[in-house]
């Protein structure tokens, strides 16, 4: 810049004029920017009563010199900061008119005696490095969602087009998440979230929690669920699955799910509980908070994995529900405790063969003696006291919809441990449950939009084809009825025995041999209608949908309509027909100013996607834009009370400070290897000299390398 410009341009901001402090602070800063130094507050007057200032002066970054007691202090915990202070001049001094009550400028001084800053690297000083307040409510609303802070750095660069034109850096992004947990969990991680729930009981007097604590008052167990779960689980509760997931948030406590599946064979969430020890006492109290939260209705089948404090408590709680044990849990068990091919696959006969009963008990018997099994201590024997648990023959015809395996429970647990880590907090960890469990709902809203839909198909369909595929949901269609339609086409008659009020067919398929299939028909005596059927196979009984046998028959008796018992209720379409749908979390307060904000993002994205198509248009919605932005007063960069995010409901005037965060529990398994002590490092010998304390690298008769 020529002597010239540059007298012009100091004559220019000597005459500048501000309406506030601030303004001047902005005016400087963005000129430091332009030419590349950093700036920072320094003296300030104030008039005689100490209530308005009066004076501000700024100055450059690399004013004054670091204190010598810093750079001479001996104990020093960190790895001290570069020097950036060298006694630079710089400053620009402002004043406030008492008559007009505007800033002038009353001294400036541009000499730096330091090199200024290349533009791409100007945007890394400290005064231009600010998140502004609406870069800080899109952070929360993409942290909430479950975004990592890294993957939300990369979503900022992109949309502001480069590192340089976001604003900050990624360490003053994860030091804003920070200071907005902190200030979120300000009254302790276990008393936020039993506040909100009070608050949330509040609110929708369905909603249910219970917690308990230890004789010190740390929380230790936690099962909570609103109003739609509880939903759910009347029209879904008949086969709950549940089982612990580990390493989800910093106390190191046990989230448990309990998951169903819904009547688009989808998964669905029922209730969800946190416990800090796995241990029979501490399931019996989940398990009897969650009948609670249910009125006492207990399911009709569980499965879970091989815990045995687990095990024992649904003997205790539910005595009545049949318990069944995870398929693919026993054959992990299996390929990890046996060794040979042919005493893995006797096992396996076991785990998937639906003989009778009086038959497997004499498998058991000569499998033992053969294999000399006569240890109560080892693992088969163990497998054979626990056998009525995982025994295919044990659970015929028992309602399993299908299901055999906790899979629906693993599925929602990756879902979950997808965006959570072993250092969040009790709070994050019910906000991703809450997360998940929304995109779960959305899932389902989706379904239910396509099942609304009739179902196309062949037209040669017979007439109870066509009423099944009305009744029941396309996913439980698809997968399920249709199939034993068209394998009806396999079957053929072997014989009829009549009765007076039962028929019984006798039915075979080409593809399954010589076995025989009975098929009951209950018979209106009066109207001589059919009331009920059913089959040996136990396929109605156990997965809910008809077999291709009882089709088979229908369609011999020339029936055209589908008996009532070969529609389970859960499956078809109007499942959840008398209950309301509330898909939305309830979780957050938005505030009206974050309401009007979000409204106002989306109509100007659009307008801006618009203008952007042509020069004229987005020069005018620029300069509309500007002028908004310019009555609005900046943000000094920090939080100063205002919420960037949805507000957690918490009740103001209930006491929970009888609740403390919970004491982080060891993990399960195996210890970890110890690891060795620093003072075995010392006890090494360098290959160079054959000293002792180092290596070779690092010796000093090492020749150096020129």
């Amino acid at each position: 810049m020529s002597d010239d410009d540059s007298l012009l341009e100091y004559s220019e901001i000597v005459m500048k004029m501000f309406g506030s402090e601030d303004d001047g602070f902005e005016f400087y800063n963005n000129y430091a920017y332009e030419k590349g130094f950093s700036v920072r507050k320094e003296y300030c007057e104030w008039d005689n009563g100490h209530n308005e200032r009066t004076l501000r002066k700024f100055v450059c970054s690399c004013e004054g010199f670091r204190a010598e007691k810093e750079v001479r202090r001996e104990i020093k915990k960190r790895r001290p900061r570069n020097i950036t202070r060298c006694g630079c001049r710089a400053q620009l001094v402002i004043a406030q008119d008492p008559n007009t009550e505007q800033w002038y400028v009353k001294d400036f001084i541009d000499e730096h005696n330091h090199p200024m800053m290349e533009p791409d690297l100007a945007c890394f000083l400290r005064s231009h490095r600010r998140i502004s307040d609406n870069q800080k409510a899109e952070i929360v609303q993409l942290q909430i969602s479950g975004i990592r802070k890294h993957q939300i750095m990369d979503i900022m660069v992109r949309r502001y087009g480069g590192y340089d034109k976001v604003g900050f850096t990624s360490r003053d992004l994860y030091n804003f998440c920070h200071r907005n947990k902190a200030e979120t969990l300000s009254g302790g991680d276990a008393r936020t979230i039993i506040s909100y729930m009070i608050e949330s009981k509040r609110r929708d007097p369905d909603f249910f929690f219970q917690y308990k604590t230890d004789g010190r008052g740390h929380l230790t167990g936690l099962l909570w669920c609103d109003f739609q779960c509880q939903m759910d689980y009347r029209a879904f509760g008949d086969v709950v699955v549940f089982d612990g997931t580990y390493k989800t948030n910093r106390y190191n406590l046990t989230l448990v799910p309990f998951v169903g599946v819904n009547h688009h064979k989808s998964t669905v969430l029922f209730a969800c509980g946190i416990l800090s020890h796995e241990d029979t006492e501490s399931y019996v109290w989940l398990l009897r908070s969650f009948c609670d939260a249910m009125i006492q209705k207990h399911p009709v089948s569980v499965i879970t994995d091989g815990d045995r404090a687990m095990q024992k408590a649904i003997s205790i709680v539910w005595p009545n529900s049949s318990h069944r044990l995870c398929v693919w849990h026993i054959e992990v068990c299996i390929a990890r405790n046996l060794h040979t091919q042919d005493l893995k696959d006797k096992v396996r006969g076991f785990l998937y063969d639906r003989c009778s009963i009086e038959k497997t008990e004499r498998k058991w018997i000569a499998f033992l003696a053969k294999e000399k099994v006569t240890d109560k201590d080892s693992w088969l024997y163990q497998m054979y006291e626990m056998r009525e648990i995982w025994c295919a023959a044990y659970h015929a015809g028992k309602c399993y919809l299908g299901l055999r395996s906790n899979q629906r429970s693993e599925s929602l647990h990756s879902r979950i441990q997808f965006n959570l880590d072993r250092k969040m907090t009790l709070l994050e960890l019910i906000q991703h449950v809450d997360h998940c469990l929304s995109k779960l709902r959305s899932n389902e809203a989706y379904l239910d939009f396509q099942a609304s839909s009739k179902p196309c198909l062949q037209p040669d369909a017979s007439t109870i084809e066509k009423e099944a595929a009305n009744l029941f949901t396309p996913s439980v269609y698809f997968a399920d009825v249709q199939y034993s339609v068209k394998a009806a086409d396999k079957c053929y008659w072997i014989e009829t025995v009549d009765g007076y009020d039962i028929v019984e067919y006798i039915v075979g398929r080409v593809d399954k041999g010589d076995k025989q299939y009975y098929v009951k028909c209950e018979i209106c005596v009066v109207e001589r209608k059919l009331k009920e059927i059913s089959c040996s196979c136990l396929k109605l009984q156990s997965l809910g949908t008809p077999c291709s046998h009882i089709f088979f028959v229908l369609g011999r008796r020339g029936e055209h309509k589908l008996p009532d018992c070969c529609v389970l209720e859960r499956w078809t379409r109007g499942a959840k027909r008398g209950f309301p749908p509330i898909r939305k979390s309830a979780m957050y307060d938005y505030s009206d100013s974050l309401q009007r904000y979000h409204e106002l993002h989306n109509i100007s994205q659009t307008a801006s996607f618009v203008a952007s198509q042509s020069l004229e248009a987005y020069g005018r919605l620029k300069r509309v834009l500007h002028e908004e932005a310019a009555m609005i007063p900046p943000n000094g960069g920090e939080n100063g009370g205002k919420r960037f995010g949805p507000v957690l409901p918490q009740a103001l005037d209930v006491d929970s400070a009888d609740v403390f965060d919970p004491i982080h529990v060891p993990g399960r398994g195996a210890p970890k290897k110890k690891l060795k002590s620093v003072s075995d490092k010392s006890k090494k010998k360098c290959t160079l000299c054959k000293g002792e304390g180092h290596n070779r690298r690092t010796c000093s008769k090492r020749e150096e390398v020129s």
